[in-house]
């Protein structure tokens, strides 16, 4: 790795741990959005280096919706035991038994949209005032139009066209009562900065993020992980090969990867190659034009 990168990584790191003690100094009850997922790891890694030797000062939020992959949930638990955090789970499957949600149904049923709910909710019990997230501007135009500090109303509700300028490093966290804020210190970042900073800094991942055997099928043009509650189109079968994960989310919207790349090199050596974008599997994004900006009106991540 040359120095130019290790400085621009440094810069990076710099950038987001500023960011996240900005967090801790400007707001009461933060959270820290935890997926299982390659930039939630590195945003515990980035809190760690900000606060050692002190434990992180923000709660670990993860909102389960009930069909993750088990390696996510055994990553988790885990991390939060070596780490002595505190963890809390939204749960989906509680969202839908109690009403809150309504469980989708036929051959592209997902819960990933439901999770908004269960966010809105979970930050609602635990009176959550702020919540950092993973979002990277190069992931998704949508998040692209996003502030470090983001505004969120009393509904939980990102409106694009009002929010707060952000000149050099001044960050502004006044809200009313009921409103909260996310914040994304990893907003600069790329996927291949993610990547190498985690090949620096020798952060353990996740197995789904290396090649294995899966079982998986073919649909529009995006391998999907088979479970046994997902629906099969009667022209549909399920093979299994060598895949991967190039970002972690609901099985049923988290498409697969073909792949060799069973190392931290070979997955930036591929990322380096690739084409395609790191969402351009992500079978929920698929659903409109506008999908993931619809979907963080309202609330989502």
């Amino acid at each position: 790795m040359t120095g130019y990168r290790i400085n621009h990584l440094s810069e990076l790191e710099n950038e987001s741990i500023y960011v996240m003690r900005e967090v801790a100094a400007q707001f009461e009850n933060p959270a820290l959005l935890f997926s299982g997922g390659k930039d939630s790891i590195v945003m515990v890694h980035l809190a760690r280096k900000a606060f050692w030797p002190q434990k992180i000062p923000f709660t670990l939020a993860h909102i389960d919706t009930g069909h993750n992959f088990e390696e996510t949930l055994e990553y988790r638990d885990q991390l939060v035991e070596k780490l002595g955090a505190r963890l809390v789970v939204g749960s989906v499957q509680t969202s839908i038994d109690q009403g809150r949600a309504t469980e989708e149904s036929g051959f592209n049923a997902s819960r990933n949209v439901l999770q908004t709910i269960t966010l809105l909710d979970t930050l609602e019990k635990y009176k959550f005032d702020v919540a950092i997230g993973g979002g990277r501007r190069d992931e998704e135009k949508a998040r692209a139009k996003e502030r470090f500090f983001s505004h969120r109303d009393e509904f939980g509700q990102w409106d694009p066209r009002n929010q707060r300028p952000e000149l050099w490093n001044i960050f502004n966290g006044k809200k009313h009562l009921g409103e909260h804020f996310r914040v994304f210190p990893l907003s600069n970042w790329t996927e291949m900065d993610v990547w190498q900073y985690i090949y620096q800094e020798n952060i353990e991942m996740p197995s789904l993020y290396f090649t294995h055997r899966r079982k998986a099928f073919y649909r529009d043009g995006v391998w999907l992980a088979w479970a046994p509650f997902m629906k099969l189109k009667p022209n549909e079968t399920v093979v299994e090969d060598d895949f991967r994960c190039r970002t972690i989310g609901d099985i049923t919207c988290t498409g697969l990867s073909l792949s060799k790349a069973d190392s931290l090199i070979d997955i930036i050596r591929e990322i380096a190659a690739t084409r395609v974008t790191e969402r351009g599997g992500r079978f929920d994004d698929r659903r409109s034009e506008a999908a993931m900006e619809d979907r963080k009106r309202e609330g989502y991540f």
